[in-house]
């Protein structure tokens, strides 16, 4: 039996999106997602469609570039108009005593480090994971 997907079944999965993506753990994300799309159907439809950060990230139609390091500083100083930045995201996560810098730039990509994507690609899992799980109660 085939079971077809509902106007109210996306309304859910969408209030339970929110409810999770306001959790203190998602904070980081949180602010990735605000940095890139207003669209929040077109973001939950990405985290539910996709199995990591760079997939989610190329759904929404962003480039995804690693660079060794980020220098915060630096990066506020290139926001545009002058610079080619459209968002500096300088995350720190306490639990792990570590920074996860992210860059959104106007050109339609995200560059970050390889442990700020290792970090994000298991929050979105963890992520992903609680939302669904809402979703089902």
């Amino acid at each position: 039996m085939i079971t077809q997907k509902t106007e109210t079944d996306d309304t859910r999965q969408l209030v339970d999106f929110e409810r999770v993506l306001l959790l203190e753990p998602f904070t980081g994300l949180r602010a990735i997602f605000d940095a890139l799309s207003r669209d929040r159907k077109a973001l939950c439809a990405a985290m539910n469609e996709t199995n990591s950060y760079e997939e989610m990230l190329a759904k929404l139609g962003y480039g995804f570039t690693l660079t060794k390091q980020i220098h915060v500083q630096d990066a506020f100083t290139r926001l545009a108009p002058a610079g080619r930045i459209k968002a500096v995201l300088p995350y720190y996560d306490t639990s792990t005593q570590s920074s996860f810098p992210t860059l959104i730039n106007m050109d339609a990509t995200v560059t970050t480090t390889a442990g700020a994507a290792e970090y994000f690609n298991k929050m979105l899992s963890v992520f992903r994971t609680q939302s669904r799980s809402a979703s089902k109660n």
